[in-house]
């Protein structure tokens, strides 16, 4: 091996690379473990030529080294000069979030109910057994009691079956006459189906004042299932019993799927339930020492995932919690 040659090659071949790949291909010529200079460096012998090549080698690293140095500068000034930013340009824009299903339809039933004078108030999601059941008039024997339908906490608390409950914590507050509204979670250990959900949204109503009426409780439902379904849509009330009214009625809409013939979703009745109403019995009264010779009142609950699948054809209420965004997106 003649250095002196080798050194103007690998010199000559360094300095007229054009780029860093173009620079890499002659390091590793020259340089690189299987090149000449690295393998006669291994058989050397004598401490002179050892001494002479690794000079050599450092020359042509320190070479390799400066014109890496050179060739990056001169890429960036190019990309500097070349990819310059028009600050004048709109900027990329980012996709916006929009409001859950339940939640616009629990903004619509709130303005519904602002507009006829009510007022909205909240309840609490964990209650009392006091208020829960004992409060509304429960009796004992109550299939509602029962740690198969209710989720429990302790003897004494639970997560709320239902939003009535804010009915009796207002009443203990104040006096006649009351109109509210109470919309929120409720949770009951339902197995989950085309219509049914353990953790579900529901608008409960209370209206206490002189002379109330069941045509003032049906007039009501009447004007808000017209303000959120149309004209159009079937309605009938179907005599019930639930504790804390009497009477008692169940509001029903008509089938959106199969438009009152039958199908799995309505259970083949053509009527999908919205949920219970009725005079607030007397006995309530007693627990916030109301005279019921003077007041009457009535109380519904509806379920506000009932009002979201009949009003915009949901064939299944679980679709509505598993978060596709192709689902969710069309609201």
């Amino acid at each position: 091996m003649d250095p002196k040659a080798l050194e103007t090659e690998a010199l000559g071949a360094i300095e007229g690379a054009k780029s860093l790949p173009e620079l890499e291909e002659a390091r590793i010529r020259f340089l690189g473990r299987k090149a000449e200079l690295p393998q006669a460096l291994r058989e050397v012998r004598d401490r002179e030529t050892g001494m002479a090549l690794n000079a050599l080698r450092e020359r042509l690293e320190a070479a390799t080294a400066e014109m890496r140095a050179a060739i990056e500068a001169l890429e960036l000034e190019r990309t500097l000069r070349e990819d310059s930013v028009d600050v004048t340009l709109p900027g990329a824009g980012y996709p916006r979030g929009r409001l859950h299903l339940i939640t616009q339809i629990r903004r619509e039933v709130e303005d519904v109910f602002l507009g006829l004078g009510y007022e909205v108030v909240d309840g609490r999601e964990v209650e009392t057994t006091h208020y829960n059941f004992e409060g509304l008039n429960f009796p004992n024997w109550h299939p509602a009691r029962s740690p198969l339908a209710s989720c429990f906490f302790d003897e004494n608390r639970l997560l709320r079956t239902e939003t009535s409950p804010s009915q009796i914590r207002v009443m203990e507050t104040r006096q006649p006459p009351i109109y509210i509204v109470s919309l929120g979670r409720a949770y009951r250990r339902d197995t989950p189906d085309a219509t049914h959900t353990p953790i579900f949204h529901q608008v409960e109503g209370l209206a206490i004042d002189r002379g109330i009426t069941l045509a003032d409780l049906k007039g009501t439902l009447l004007h808000m299932m017209r303000a959120l379904f149309g004209a159009e849509r079937g309605m009938r009330f179907r005599t019930h019993y639930f504790p804390f009214t009497e009477p008692s009625m169940e509001p029903d809409i008509s089938c959106f799927l199969c438009g009152g013939e039958g199908c799995r979703v309505c259970k083949h009745s053509g009527w999908i339930e919205m949920g219970g109403s009725g005079m607030v019995d007397p006995a309530l009264f007693e627990f916030v020492d109301y005279d019921p010779e003077e007041w009457s009142g009535f109380a519904f609950g509806l379920g506000l995932e009932r009002i979201a699948m009949l009003r915009h054809g949901l064939p299944d209420l679980r679709e509505l919690w598993h978060n596709d965004l192709r689902l969710l997106g069309q609201f």
